[in-house]
Parts: structure tokens; sequence; C-alpha cells
């Protein structure tokens, strides 16, 4: 999984995680909470969904547009997190 450079700090500097065996999405994440819970906990809301200004891709595909946390991940599958940026 890529690490945005804003959320680095959240990982001890790492600009990328690996899991191994995650089917989909949420289990991914499942995996990565144990490890660096802060990052889980922006990435997902109180209930549990993705935030709405985060968005996850898998290879070039926005999981929203895909099964959201349920989107399959074939192995050595690239995830990458993009914090949406707003700005004037």
């Amino acid at each position: 999984m890529k690490i945005p450079t804003q959320l680095r700090t959240l990982t001890g500097g790492q600009a990328e995680l690996s899991v191994d065996g995650a089917s989909d999405l949420r289990e991914l994440l499942g995996k990565i909470k144990t490890e660096h819970p802060d990052l889980t906990e922006r990435l997902l809301d109180e209930n549990g969904e993705i935030r709405r200004f985060v968005n996850i891709y898998v290879g070039e595909e926005d999981v929203r547009f895909l099964d959201g946390l349920n989107t399959n991940l074939e192995s050595g599958a690239l995830v990458s997190i993009l914090p949406a940026v707003a700005g004037g």
C-alpha cells in the first residue's frame, strides 16, 4: 500500500506498507490496523466506511466505483491512498 506524504507520520515514515494474504480491501485495512491504528482511523469513519475526503485506489481504479471496502485484491495488487486536496 502506497502511503502519501501527509500520512507517513502515522506509519513511522514508511512510504509503503506490505501486507500479505488480504483477499479484499477491508481485510487489508484490518491487518494494517494492528500496527498502524492511527492510519486506519484517518482512513475510516466511525461507521467503518472510507472517509469522504479519502480516495483509495486498487491499481488505477477508485474503490468507490468498484466494491468499496469489499473490493477484491489479487496477489501483488497495488493499493494507493490519495487524500483529497482542497484549496483556493
